[in-house]
């Protein structure tokens, strides 16, 4: 954590801070109560700062005041302080802190039914315990660490391990009336399980969240904040699954929804979005959105494949390439070569003006455009062969994006007359 802010009151003295904890919880002040217990919103008096700064005394007046198991949740709260602010900020140990309040949480989901006030508590716990995770993972470990903990993302598992025991009692809370059901926890769990699982590319874990929540049926009572990064994460999924459809419809409502205001998350969502865009439907982002969201890098890229040029298209991938495999969707954007070669295709039907092509135009064309329009001269094994336009066409033919079939005997590709070239989007739905 590398700000407090100043939401959470604390009091001036331990009694006073316990006290006002012990008042929220009789009056089921979950919001309030989430602020107290926050390590990022939780501002304590000077008094209160003095007492978790010199020793272990205050918890004895949280074990006198607090009954079970809230005591253990403000112990573990505090002991997680301690660790940030006075153990010159000793991470693992603040994460360890976090996760002892983990079973004190599940306890009160346990014991209290069929209310769920207290779900504030559980965002902003499951939420600084991911984020107190990656900081122990990353910023170094303490030397009474375990040997556990020193494994490569070890502490973020471990909040993963956390996370689902949260999970399932929320997700268990099936006869519950749903507008004071725990279940309604379930999104925003999944949602910083998806930003763990996806850290640690570990999504073979993702299907059985999402088959839960779809099982529960209560898309309606999630915060719309709470939907889009879903829809984020379920559209990044589909697209590393080739299921560009799904990726389009999720990403497309996460970018649609995310507020305005948030430029960095726009533009994180648009990093995906285009290619996706640029595969199920052949859409092209315009420069205005580019330069809006400061993604110049799919410009040439773009224009390369409006073309049908192969040389600029590699030469657009290459030049970038940094970026593209830094959000890991260099290899996405190489199916997009699939376009380039079809452009090519739909540019030679059109001048011949005739549905019989002679291979040989395919193939003057391809090494015409991978020569860079004749400016470059190619080595003999670099240019394309009438064997590998048949592959291309066979392709193309075989995912529908092209309408015919290739003659073997007259060495022609036969184009439907009408339509040959289908939009890309009608092949996909």
């Amino acid at each position: 954590m590398n700000h407090f802010g100043s939401r959470g009151g604390g009091g001036g003295s331990v009694n006073s801070y316990i006290y006002e904890v012990k008042n929220r919880i009789n009056s089921a002040d979950g919001d309030s109560l989430a602020d107290l217990l926050s390590l990022e919103r939780f501002e304590p008096g000077r008094d209160l700062q003095h007492a978790i700064g010199n020793g272990n005394q205050w918890e004895n007046a949280v074990n006198k005041v607090l009954d079970s198991p809230w005591d253990e949740l403000v112990r573990g709260h505090l002991l997680a302080y301690q660790a940030l602010l006075y153990n010159s900020e000793d991470y693992s140990g603040a994460f360890g802190h976090k996760c002892s309040m983990v079973p004190a949480l599940v306890k009160v989901l346990t014991q209290i039914k069929e209310e769920n006030w207290m779900l504030p508590i559980v965002y902003v716990t499951s939420t600084e315990l991911r984020k107190l995770a990656i900081c122990a993972d990353t910023r170094g470990h303490t030397s009474h660490q375990s040997n556990k903990a020193i494994k490569p993302n070890a502490n973020v598992e471990e909040a993963a391990s956390q996370l689902m025991n949260v999970f399932r009692v929320c997700a268990t809370d099936s006869r519950t009336a749903i507008e004071i059901s725990k279940r309604k926890a379930m999104m925003n769990i999944i949602n910083q399980l998806f930003k763990i699982y996806f850290r640690i590319n570990k999504l073979n874990l993702y299907k059985p969240l999402v088959r839960a929540l779809e099982n529960a049926n209560i898309m309606d009572q999630f915060s719309l904040a709470e939907r889009v990064t879903y829809s984020y994460f379920t559209g990044l999924k589909s697209l590393y699954d080739s299921d560009y459809l799904k990726a389009d419809n999720q990403l497309t409502f996460a970018f649609d929804n995310c507020h305005k205001e948030y430029l960095k998350n726009r533009r994180i969502i648009l990093i995906f979005l285009i290619p996706v865009k640029m595969l199920f439907s052949g859409c092209m982002p315009t420069k205005q959105l580019l330069a809006e969201y400061q993604l110049e890098q799919f410009e040439d890229l773009c224009e390369a494949i409006k073309d049908g040029n192969l040389y600029s298209f590699d030469q657009a991938i290459e030049k970038h390439s940094d970026f593209f495999y830094c959000y890991g969707i260099y290899f996405t954007l190489e199916k997009l070569k699939a376009l380039v070669y079809r452009n090519i295709f739909k540019k030679v039907a059109k001048i011949v003006n005739t549905h019989q092509i002679s291979m040989n135009h395919f193939v003057k064309a391809i090494n015409y455009f991978q020569s860079n329009r004749g400016q470059i001269e190619l080595a003999e094994e670099d240019k394309v062969t009438c064997e590998e336009v048949h592959c291309l066409l066979a392709n193309l033919i075989a995912e529908n994006k092209l309408k015919g079939y290739i003659s073997l005997q007259h060495q022609k590709l036969v184009i439907s007359k009408q339509n040959p070239f289908p939009k890309l989007s009608s092949i996909n739905q």
